[in-house]
């Protein structure tokens, strides 16, 4: 295995069917205002995470909130959890200010993430 250490779970998904309800109770729950709020995504960041709204699911079609693991090189660790056993669900591509992101599934078919900035 490689030196490909993650930097740990600092940003979650969760879809959302109704955005305005849900950013309110996420406001209250974190205790801040959102750091973006447009009709297709709400996030916030508090204490070192930033947990993200998408309403029905977005592009991705999420079911369930999905964990993003900051890493340092997104395809290495694409590859090194392929060759686990993972299968890519989202390929790595980029979601603005080269950030990039990508999803792969567990064995059991969990959704996870990865994400790097640039």
């Amino acid at each position: 295995m490689t030196d490909s250490s993650t930097q740990g779970i600092k940003t979650v998904l969760h879809p959302v069917t109704d955005l305005a309800k849900a950013k309110a109770v996420y406001a209250a729950l974190l205790g801040v205002e959102p750091v973006a709020d447009a009709p297709y995504y709400v996030g916030f960041d508090a204490a070192g995470q930033h947990i993200g709204l998408v309403p029905r699911g977005g592009p991705q079609d999420m079911a369930s909130p999905v964990t993003y693991w900051h890493v340092a090189d997104i395809e290495a660790k694409l590859a090194e959890v392929t060759a686990a056993g993972a299968t890519v669900k989202e390929p790595a591509h980029d979601v603005g200010g080269g950030r990039l992101v990508a999803t792969f599934t567990d064995p059991d078919g969990n959704v996870l993430g990865v994400l790097q900035d640039s």
